[in-house]
């Protein structure tokens, strides 16, 4: 298990965290109880394998505890919540993937 702290940064609109000195982060966008997941940006130096989805996984886990729905336009999160049907309740009514 990877262990990392998640950061809401809401004035870039991005949540972050930083492995070995490099930022890995997710932006968003946000509107009425919605995060719109847009960009998944992984520095080379940090893709080992699992930190993608284990980064993904805190997000989500962070987002569900803000009691927020989920809207993941970029590939890389549509294809992680794809494969992950457990959080296929964070998607809001009418939104499938």
């Amino acid at each position: 298990m990877i262990e990392m702290e998640i950061k809401d940064n809401s004035f870039l609109r991005q949540f972050e965290t930083k492995v070995d000195g490099h930022l890995a982060k997710i932006e968003y966008s946000s509107q009425e109880r919605k995060i719109f997941l847009t960009k998944l940006v992984i520095p080379e130096e940090i893709s080992k394998e699992g930190f993608k989805e284990a980064f993904i996984k805190e997000v989500l886990h962070h987002i569900q505890e803000q009691n927020q729905r989920v809207v993941p336009t970029s590939p890389h999160i549509a294809g992680f919540l794809r494969k992950n049907r457990q959080y296929k309740e964070m998607l809001p009514v009418g939104i499938r993937i």
